[in-house]
């Protein structure tokens, strides 16, 4: 087995999954990137980062779910550390109960809830052989502030979050203590995608005590601290500014 620990970030050509993947490659990872579409950002994404590499899967694809973890051993060799990061929102007013059809209900738990358990079935025994007592794996799922408060672009959305955040905890009891299972439970975060976010941004802006979003970046910093600790299991960490106080 290649002694370089490798970390696999799923959606990471872009915004959060980005990030932390950038980060963890100055912490000393070799990444697998991952991506649904933007393959040449993916490839470039890999071509610049010491010992990484590509793979382009659509996570409502099962198949393509496992094809992605055969591809990452069979590059690596290994497997430490899995960023569920990947996700889908849907922009639907809480009071609009009809317009949150059956269909998108099934399309935002796909991805958000399925393709993170399955990510973690699959990688589950790479991981187990990967670690060891004074290092052990790690899961990190990418959560969101509306899985803890009533929040959030739409009740589905919120809800897959609230359905990713119970299973870290129950993940985190039954996959100890080789692999630690924890997430990550962002608030505004300054992207592409959210630029456009006027009413968001206004509420970060007049209510946190941080008077803004979050840079990637510093999600980012707080996925590494969180991969670093040997002893953090079970645990969803708030990143919102503050905002969960008001």
């Amino acid at each position: 087995m290649k002694t370089k620990r490798v970390a696999l970030i799923t959606g990471s050509t872009s915004g959060i999954g980005m990030a932390i993947a950038k980060q963890l490659s100055q912490d000393g990872f070799s990444i697998a990137f991952h991506s649904k579409s933007s393959w040449q950002m993916g490839r470039e994404l890999a071509k610049n980062h010491s010992d990484s590499s590509y793979t382009q899967a659509d996570l409502a694809d099962q198949k393509q779910i496992r094809d992605l973890i055969s591809s990452v051993i069979s590059h690596h060799g290994r497997l430490d550390i899995l960023v569920n990061n990947a996700g889908i929102n849907a922009i639907i007013p809480h009071h609009s109960l009809k317009k949150a059809c059956p269909e998108i209900w099934r399309n935002i738990y796909e991805i958000n809830v399925i393709a993170p358990w399955t990510l973690i079935t699959e990688a589950e025994q790479v991981l187990r052989e990967s670690s060891n007592s004074d290092c052990p794996s790690c899961i990190l799922n990418i959560s969101s502030h509306a899985g803890i408060r009533p929040k959030g672009g739409s009740i589905p959305y919120a809800t897959s979050k609230a359905a990713l955040n119970h299973m870290t905890r129950l993940l985190a009891l039954s996959l100890a203590p080789e692999i630690r299972v924890n997430a990550i439970a962002p608030g505004l975060v300054n992207t592409p995608m959210t630029e456009n976010w006027i009413d968001a941004q206004k509420t970060w802006q007049q209510r946190s005590p941080m008077k803004r979003g979050a840079k990637p970046e510093e999600i980012a910093q707080l996925a590494s601290m969180i991969v670093k600790n040997n002893y953090l299991t079970g645990e969803i960490i708030i990143c919102d500014g503050g905002l969960n106080l008001t």
